[in-house]
Parts: structure tokens; C-alpha cells; sequence
């Protein structure tokens, strides 16, 4: 016990903890990404993939991802958040030039990461709970045979155009998230070196366009651009 309190409380654990957490999290977010974009294939290809999702292990499998997605989340931001005040509260400054000349995206890891952690809960709150004021909790949605009607559920809940502003902005701040955490997780972890850095830049750009441009696609082109209304 005094092993694993030392750990997390130490430097260096919470460091790992952040990268472990923020992997994780965005393999997590590839998965997601990959089901929502289903619903550019059609209605009943993405209403089979939700009906699957809610009834593996007897729908037990779904509220463990829920769970465990605001366990790592609420982990991930806890974790930063305590080492950029302990980083405030040293008495000594950093040492290393590199680290003084902290880019903008860096600076904004903790703030993007606690605006990501909300977006979590109110895309929950949105799709999940379904709160009558956002405009998806209508038992129309509920079909024959146990299915419900996600695709049309989703299709409703970015026909509100501020919703669709809220999750443009909420994507937005994750892709920048992505960005900056992408390649710091390889050198937290010891696996990023002067001959790889690059290329783990270079591949945070474009997964954090990938996922930015997908998630953002579902808001623009069925939300404002009304694609299947």
C-alpha cells in the first residue's frame, strides 16, 4: 500500500498516470470515432452497431465503458491538474530552457483537459440521460424488437445549432489536447528519442486532425449543413 501511495503521489507516478490515462483515452476516442462514423452509412447500419453496443454482456458492457471513461478522465485532469500546481508552488524555477519556453498549447493542456472532462458529461447528459431540455429524450425513438432509434436521436440532437456549436468548440479543444499529449506520452513513458520525437510530432498532428475532423464532421454536415432533414 505504502508502494502504490508513493507512486501516486510522487513526481514521476502522476506523470505516468497521466500518460497511461490519456493513451487510453484516446484509443478510446478512435473507437468512438470509428462507430459514429456509421451514421454516414445509413440508418439501420447505425442503429445495428447501437442496439450491439447496449446488449453486450446484457448491457452491462456499456455502463463499465461509461464508468470507466469518467474514471480515467476525471484520473487524467486530477493527475495534471496536481502537477501544474505543484509545478506553480516549487520554490526553485525549472532548470531547462525547453521547459521555460512552454508553447501555447502546452500552457492551455490543463484548462483544454478540464473543458474536455466537461464536454464528457454533457455529451452523456445529451445522448445518454437524455435531459428533456436538449431535446433527445422522445419515446418515438424506442422501434420494434428491442432497437432503438439512435440514428434519428442523433439527427435530432444537432438540428439544435447551439448544441452543434458546443461540440464543435468541445472537439476543437480535444484535438488540440491531442496535439500537445500525443508526443509528450512517448517521453513520459521513455519511449521518445531525439531520433523519434519528430516523427511522434508529426503524428500527433495528424491524429489530432483525424479525430477533430471526424467528430466534427457529424455537428457540420448533420446539424448545419441538415444532411438527412
Amino acid at each position: 500500500m505504502s508502494t502504490c501511495f508513493n507512486f501516486f503521489t510522487s513526481s514521476i507516478g502522476r506523470k505516468i498516470v497521466v500518460a497511461v490515462t490519456g493513451l487510453l483515452l484516446f484509443l478510446f476516442c478512435l473507437v468512438h470515432l470509428g462507430g459514429n462514423m456509421l451514421i454516414f452509412v445509413g440508418q439501420e447500419a447505425f442503429n445495428d452497431y447501437a442496439y450491439k453496443l447496449h446488449h453486450m454482456l446484457h448491457g452491462a458492457l456499456i455502463w463499465i465503458a461509461r464508468v470507466g471513461l469518467l474514471g480515467l478522465a476525471a484520473a487524467h485532469v486530477l493527475a495534471t491538474v496536481s502537477l501544474v500546481i505543484q509545478n506553480k508552488t516549487a520554490r526553485e524555477p525549472y532548470h531547462f530552457q525547453k521547459t521555460v519556453r512552454a508553447t501555447l498549447t502546452s500552457k492551455l493542456m490543463p484548462l483544454s483537459g478540464l473543458m474536455v472532462l466537461f464536454f464528457i458529461i454533457f455529451h452523456i447528459l445529451h445522448f445518454t440521460v437524455r435531459l428533456d431540455a436538449l431535446g433527445t429524450n422522445d419515446p418515438s425513438y424506442q422501434l420494434d424488437g428491442g432497437y432503438f432509434d439512435a440514428w434519428q436521436m442523433v439527427v435530432d440532437g444537432f438540428a439544435n445549432h447551439w448544441v452543434s456549436i458546443i461540440y464543435l468548440i468541445s472537439v476543437f479543444l480535444l484535438g488540440l489536447h491531442l496535439k500537445h499529449g500525443f508526443a509528450s506520452l512517448f517521453q513520459t513513458l521513455g519511449l521518445s528519442s531525439n531520433k523519434t520525437r519528430k516523427h511522434f510530432e508529426v503524428a500527433s498532428i495528424l491524429l489530432s486532425l483525424l479525430i477533430f475532423v471526424g467528430f466534427a464532421s457529424i455537428p457540420v454536415l448533420v446539424g448545419f449543413v441538415g444532411l438527412y432533414r
